[in-house]
Parts: C-alpha cells; sequence; structure tokens
C-alpha cells in the first residue's frame, strides 16, 4: 500500500465546525465553557468551531462527551438518499495516541442512535479510550488481523469473524496484534 492510501483522508473542517456550533449553541455554553468542560484549549476550540486546525479523535471525543452528544454527531456529513462509502473513503479521524484510524459509516438517527465506524489499526501503542456518553454500548467485529479489545482490565483477544460487546461508558482501549487489522465498531447510545 502506498505511503498516500495509508493516510486517512482530510477531515470535514466544515462539518466539524458547523456541528460543533450548532451542538455548543444548543447546549447553551460559551466557547471557554466548552472548551473548559473537554479539557481543551479555547483557541483550539475557536479553531476548529471557524473550520481551521487538525482535531485529533481524542479532541473529537472530548468535545462529544462535554456536549453529551455521540462522536459521529461532530464528524457526520450531510446524508443524502444512498449514500456509499468507498474503501479508503469516508470522514477518517487518526488517533494521537496509536496507529488507529476510524472512518464514520453511518450515524444513527435520533431515535436509533447507534453509530457505524471502520476501523484500521496497527501494532503499537494501544489506544485507550476515556468513557463516552453514560449508556454507551460498543459492539466490534474484526474483519481481519487480531486484536485485543474491553474494558481496561478486562480486555479479550479476537481473530477475523469474533464479537464482543461492552460498557462504552468506562475506560476502555484497542489493540492491534498484528498488521494490517480492521475492525467494524457499532456504538450504541441509549
Amino acid at each position: 500500500m502506498s505511503d498516500a492510501a495509508s493516510q486517512p483522508s482530510r477531515l470535514p473542517l466544515d462539518w466539524i465546525a458547523a456541528s460543533l456550533r450548532r451542538e455548543r449553541t444548543r447546549a447553551g455554553l460559551s466557547l471557554s465553557e466548552l472548551a473548559k468542560r473537554a479539557g481543551i484549549a479555547k483557541s483550539t476550540l475557536s479553531q476548529l468551531e471557524g473550520a481551521s486546525g487538525n482535531p485529533s479523535m481524542e479532541t473529537i471525543w472530548a468535545l462529544g462527551v462535554a456536549l453529551g452528544v455521540p462522536f459521529s454527531a461532530l464528524v457526520e456529513p450531510p446524508t443524502p438518499a444512498v449514500r456509499v462509502i468507498r474503501a479508503g473513503e469516508g470522514p477518517a479521524v487518526a488517533s494521537e495516541q496509536a496507529n488507529f484510524v476510524g472512518t464514520l459509516l453511518s450515524a444513527g438517527s435520533s431515535g436509533a442512535r447507534r453509530d457505524i465506524y471502520q476501523v484500521r489499526a496497527e501494532p503499537g501503542a494501544a489506544r485507550v479510550s476515556e468513557p463516552h456518553i453514560p449508556g454507551s454500548v460498543e459492539h466490534l467485529v474484526v474483519s481481519a488481523g487480531r486484536m485485543k479489545a474491553g474494558p481496561v482490565g478486562e480486555s479479550v483477544e479476537l481473530g477475523p469473524g469474533d464479537y464482543v460487546t461492552y460498557r462504552g461508558d468506562v475506560p476502555h482501549a484497542y489493540e492491534a496484534l498484528v498488521p494490517g487489522t480492521t475492525f467494524v465498531l457499532v456504538m450504541q447510545h441509549v
């Protein structure tokens, strides 16, 4: 695979900016208050709402938790009647902690409250995730490779075709054990 093919596509910064402004306004929070709750710099939040910068997965998750909305609510593009996401396309967000890239495939409607991601991970550091919004549950199916996943201290080893589910509102981690590990992650929000 070429270097260009292994890199995530550019984030849809205009979608993220509009979503952040919409959700922050809905929550009645100032820039300062949201930045404080998310544990990020006000200048970083201001840049994101201005459609600039390069937010990491961790930054977007922290903002979603602070706003009480799923990650997908901040990165989901407007959806046409028929939507196809080709392999290697879609809004991909890289982790700061590990060689881990998540691509949002589908965000649940307000009634469905579920999001579907295709994730590519490589061996090295594990990606440790802070708790998501209360009531979150993760469902994971390994497509290729081997990995460990689950709540911190309770992770299990998985291979192709294996499925695991666990609470997403507690600290949890994902760790690729072999190169080329991919999995589908369904986030269910109550």
